[in-house]
């Protein structure tokens, strides 16, 4: 028995990275959104042992390094299965991309192979084995709008937003999301340097303002905490002042979809600030996608996904025709909300 699911991709709504931590991963803050868009994986149990995955596209690695031969091996043993696993990755997203495809691939893998096998893993085991693979995985056994802690790990299911129209332009670049991290540490630490470094009256021509001078930058200086902490406040805000449903508000003072009203709380990419500046082609794209009519546009991640938040389909699918006359490959498409995500995920 063969089962194929569906392996959607998401977007970042806003990403803020926090200091490095003991561990080597960066605290984080976003606020993930699956979409439409997907990658299938169809996996089978047969009589054997081992794990095979098979993929034609040449990117993907087909070893125990792939993320979906990690969760089968993972999901057998935890549910003490026996066979040999075939999975098959039939490849639409872009690898590297800031989309999310290869943890995306290892849950749907996971739905799949536990289809397949007729057996169900506990919630709770779902989501520690998701987290053990990879910091993008658990927002997939969510899905719909789901807000993102720690390394992203910790995730929240947010009040699900209705679909907005949205295209999503994906370049041929392929951004390291460990060296998107290793240039925002080192940009951290110029602008440490640089403040350390501004000229200062001595405290003999200015009595007590070295003192002072100290003072102030120790209460005023952003730190990476007080950064989250800061944009935990704005969405904290946000939500307390989203309505009971998606529903516009009579007279239509609420014509706009709830989710460009949390764009507009001035959510942005930190990735945006070391990506761009290496592959400013991709800000070329931003630019490109808010002249389309975008009413927000953003980097997914850390890229070099790119897409744009369009108030209805027809602006969309216009805006994608334009951009794929000048060269880049566009698409239009929708985010997808919680309920229609758990109902397309098998449904293929």
């Amino acid at each position: 028995m063969t089962v194929a699911a569906r392996s959607f991709a998401k977007i970042n709504l806003g990403l803020y990275i926090g200091a490095a931590r003991a561990d080597g991963y960066h605290g984080l803050r976003t606020v993930y959104q699956t979409i439409a868009l997907h990658d299938v994986i169809r996996v089978s149990v047969g009589r054997g042992s081992g794990i095979e995955v098979l993929c034609t596209d040449p990117r993907v690695p087909l070893d125990s390094s792939n993320t979906c031969y990690r969760m089968a091996e993972r999901v057998m043993d935890e549910l003490g299965a026996k066979g040999r696993v075939s999975i098959e990755i039939e490849k639409r997203l872009p690898v590297q991309g800031g989309l999310g495809a290869a943890s995306s691939n290892a849950v749907a893998t996971m739905v799949a192979l536990e289809r397949a096998l007729k057996k169900t893993l506990a919630a709770a085991a779902r989501l520690r084995i998701a987290a053990e693979i990879g910091s993008d995985l658990p927002l997939f056994l969510v899905g719909g709008t789901t807000l993102g802690v720690g390394r992203g790990e910790e995730v929240y299911p947010l009040p699900d937003l209705p679909s907005v129209a949205m295209v999503v332009v994906t370049p041929e670049v392929g951004v390291s999301t460990p060296k998107a991290f290793a240039d925002w540490d080192a940009l951290v630490e110029s602008d440490i340097s640089r403040r350390d470094s501004r000229p200062r009256l001595s405290s003999r021509a200015q009595p007590g303002s070295a003192t002072r001078d100290h003072a102030r930058d120790r209460l005023t200086r952003p730190g990476a905490s007080d950064r989250l902490f800061g944009v935990g406040c704005v969405l904290s805000a946000w939500l307390s002042g989203l309505p009971n449903t998606g529903a516009p508000a009579k007279g239509g003072s609420r014509a706009g979809s709830l989710l460009l009203d949390l764009v507009r709380t001035g959510i942005e990419n930190d990735f945006e600030r070391v990506v761009f500046p290496k592959y400013p082609e991709l800000r070329d794209i931003k630019g490109a996608l808010e002249r389309a009519g975008s009413r927000y546009a953003s980097l997914s991640g850390s890229g070099s996904t790119l897409y744009g938040l369009f108030r209805l389909p027809a602006g969309a699918a216009k805006a994608a025709s334009r951009l794929r006359k000048q060269g880049l490959k566009a698409v239009a498409t929708s985010t997808l909300t919680r309920q229609k995500y758990w109902k397309r995920i098998l449904d293929c």
